[in-house]
């Protein structure tokens, strides 16, 4: 018997599989929901059973667990004590390959990720590939590789490459490493150690050279081919003056840099989507896609919505949405992007720490708004860093409270800042998800802007 923990999305993807391919299957939720329901009758339909509550069947052979699950919880410790593999949705896919299966680029990273693997998957498009982006970013991965597609752009989580051991992608990225689900690792060491697993088998192993723990992370592999903002040295892709360029997959020996695309290209322009950019191309690139599908690639690229997103210019003042900056290392990546900032932010920090951000950006901070839960922490953080910023709190958990925070906002803004939505923490204390958060924020700026 093969149980699956979890009704979630990669859940209910891993039931249908193993179902379909003809082995028992029993799901395991812990909460009984209208949604649940639903997934539930649905699968029933394959004869896949689904348990609310409970432990573990004694029969199972295999659990397959959703990312959401931390590896305490009681089923998967009782797995662990009576011997019983306990695997993720993504290595169920990779077992689950069929021969000829379409090649992984895969990448992983504290901030960036859904961003880099969707200007992946623009370039491999571009230069004629039939790909799709997968994994974190919503399509599980168990559907994907049972359809013909020539290479697939794999957007992975800590969580997902936690539960994963033979992985083997043709190329495999880590965009940056920094403090964030410290609550469910337990560590910085074990978040870091999962984010690195996507390189243990990759073929060819990219790395930001910009950002020390990602290079500790790719050390051990030789040939590794890092990215940089600095003009990249021969092995590296990087910028020079306002170029982005490649001296790692030219075959010159010597390296002569070849011109992929121009910073201009690059939108929303941050220097954070930069790196981005370099990431995915150095995929790209690994893949054999040539220079000028690199370019039409981002050329074709659509931001997803909620990342340094421009809503509005009121009264000279710039409103922007970065609703996506769930922790303070992607906060610190909006803030470096704009030199005047009154800054809105707040929400469950999960563990990371928020002094080291607020001294970096405090030059450029004119004030603050705070709300969310931990809020207070951030206020420490500037009263300890920045204690010449002028700093609001608005409480209250109700998501109407956005209306003052932009009020609040607007009255401490001069003519040039930005109002920046940079939370540095999750939003489900007050909203359904990030981008409840910023569909709030956007719209309570455009009140104002009406009024």
């Amino acid at each position: 018997m093969h149980v699956i923990a979890g009704l979630g999305v990669s859940g209910v993807a891993a039931a249908r599989s193993l179902a379909r391919a003809g082995h028992q299957v029993v799901v395991v939720e812990g909460r009984d929901g209208e949604r649940q329901r639903a997934a539930a009758a649905e699968l029933a339909t394959l004869g896949v059973e689904v348990r609310f509550g409970g432990g573990l069947p004694p029969e199972t052979s295999l659990v397959v667990t959703s990312p959401g699950w931390r590896p305490g919880h009681p089923l998967l410790v009782e797995a662990a004590a009576r011997g019983v593999e306990v695997i993720g949705e993504v290595e169920l896919a990779w077992r689950r390959r069929p021969p000829g299966a379409a090649p992984w680029l895969a990448l992983t990273g504290t901030n960036g990720k859904t961003t880099a693997v969707r200007m992946l998957t623009s370039m491999l498009v571009a230069a004629g590939y039939d790909a799709v982006a997968v994994g974190n970013v919503g399509t599980p991965i168990v559907e994907a590789v049972e359809k013909p597609y020539d290479v697939l752009a794999v957007e992975l989580s800590s969580f997902q490459l936690h539960w994963s051991s033979t992985l083997a992608p043709a190329a495999a990225a880590v965009l940056n490493v920094a403090e964030d689900h410290l609550d469910w690792h337990g560590s910085m060491e074990e978040y870091a150690r999962a984010k690195g697993r996507v390189f243990e088998r990759a073929g060819v192993v990219v790395y930001n050279a910009d950002d020390p723990l990602t290079a500790r992370l790719a050390a051990p592999y030789a040939g590794a081919v890092g990215f940089t903002l600095e003009v990249p040295a021969r092995g590296r892709l990087g910028v020079v003056e306002d170029l982005l360029v490649d001296r790692a997959f030219v075959g010159d020996p010597a390296g002569t840099a070849e011109e992929l695309a121009t910073l201009a290209d690059v939108r929303p322009f941050a220097p954070h989507n930069v790196a981005n950019a370099l990431a995915a191309a150095a995929l790209a690139r690994a893949y054999g896609v040539p220079a000028e599908a690199v370019r039409q690639g981002l050329l074709g690229y659509v931001p997803d919505p909620h990342r340094v997103a421009h809503v509005a210019r009121v009264a000279e003042v710039d409103y922007v949405d970065d609703s996506k900056a769930t922790n303070p290392h992607a906060a610190a990546a909006s803030l470096a992007a704009y030199p005047s900032i009154v800054w809105v932010a707040g929400g469950l920090l999960k563990g990371a720490d928020v002094d080291d951000l607020v001294r970096r950006a405090a030059g450029r901070l004119r004030g603050a708004v705070l709300l969310g839960a931990d809020r207070g922490r951030i206020r420490e953080a500037l009263t300890r860093h920045a204690g010449n910023v002028p700093v609001t709190e608005v409480e209250g958990q109700d998501t109407g409270v956005m209306d003052r925070v932009v009020t609040e906002a607007a009255r401490l803004a001069s003519p040039g800042d930005t109002v920046l939505l940079a939370p540095a923490g999750a939003s489900l204390d007050m909203f359904a998800d990030y981008g409840a958060r910023g569909d709030a924020f956007a719209r309570a700026v455009r009140r104002m802007a009406g009024s």
